[in-house]
């Protein structure tokens, strides 16, 4: 998993003076009046990426009139849910042969990093170079390039290719290396975002709206510098596809979580070559 694990929404679900729960979202409301209800309701909020918040109407009052209270709430919900997950990856996965990787992406807050590494199942690789197998290795990270929304993972194009290169410096064989890094190439089909005015709202240029390269030109010369078997690559959500620079195939599965889709990429490395890659939707 290649970041931006972590959900942007927090549903508040009250508690009513009749005993039921009332949570609004999409545009609707909804009432849980026993506990099954309830815990399909919160089943619901989390299938759509958001996280279910337990509260009361004297507490919602109070959230209302204190942002800072809203801003410590989310960010536990946030932390326990990705210790939640972790715990799950261990009880499905641990013993049957499968290793996972986790790194954190650009949206993720750094303290998301300490969850990951107290596992004793799931590797955080993050600014690592690990083995996969006998042959391949991978170098990864999370950070990207500045953006517009100044998120939590972000440094200068500058840094960026320092990150990279160090990494670099400690892979043994290029030749059967996976770049993994959040942020795709620029200019390479899998980096097309919406171009955003200075309120960040998307431009419209002759009736339709106005995208532009929003990868990275460190993330590139790495990439055109080392040339690795593969690169796996994120962040720009609407920009499936997969491309060739020099040797290196190049491929961002896109992401539509939102939708309750999960997209992803499964990919046959052989000796110096992919054998076969298939991108999956579920």
């Amino acid at each position: 998993m290649g970041g931006d694990i972590t959900g942007k929404l927090m549903i508040p679900i009250v508690k009513e003076v009749d005993g039921s729960w009332v949570a609004t979202y999409a545009d609707a409301k909804h009432v849980a009046k026993s506990e099954s209800e309830l815990d399909a309701l919160e089943r619901e909020i989390r299938f759509e990426g958001y996280y279910p918040y337990l509260t009361t109407t004297k507490e919602m009052e109070e959230l209302q009139n204190k942002p800072e209270m809203v801003e410590e709430v989310f960010k536990k919900l946030m932390l326990d849910n990705v210790q939640r997950w972790v715990n799950l990856t261990e009880q499905h996965l641990k013993g049957s042969g499968i290793s996972v990787y986790i790194t954190g992406g650009n949206d993720d807050l750094r303290e998301i990093s300490p969850i990951l590494q107290s596992s004793d199942f799931v590797i955080d690789p993050e600014e690592k170079v690990v083995f996969l197998d006998s042959k391949h290795e991978m170098l990864s990270t999370g950070w990207s390039n500045p953006t517009p929304w100044k998120t939590p993972r972000e440094v200068s194009e500058q840094e960026l290719g320092s990150m990279m290169d160090k990494m670099a410096s400690e892979v043994r064989s290029f030749k059967n290396c996976v770049f993994n890094t959040h942020v795709p190439p620029i200019d390479s089909g899998l980096d097309t975002a919406p171009k955003l005015d200075a309120n960040l709202k998307p431009v419209v240029e002759g009736g339709e709206m106005a995208v532009i390269p929003a990868g990275s030109k460190a993330i590139r010369a790495a990439i055109e510098k080392y040339q690795p078997l593969l690169g796996l690559h994120g962040h720009i959500h609407e920009s499936k596809g997969f491309v060739n620079i020099g040797r290196t195939l190049c491929i961002n599965p896109g992401s539509e979580y939102s939708e309750g889709i999960l997209r992803g990429v499964i990919v046959d490395l052989g000796d110096g070559k992919i054998k076969n890659y298939l991108l999956t939707q579920g």
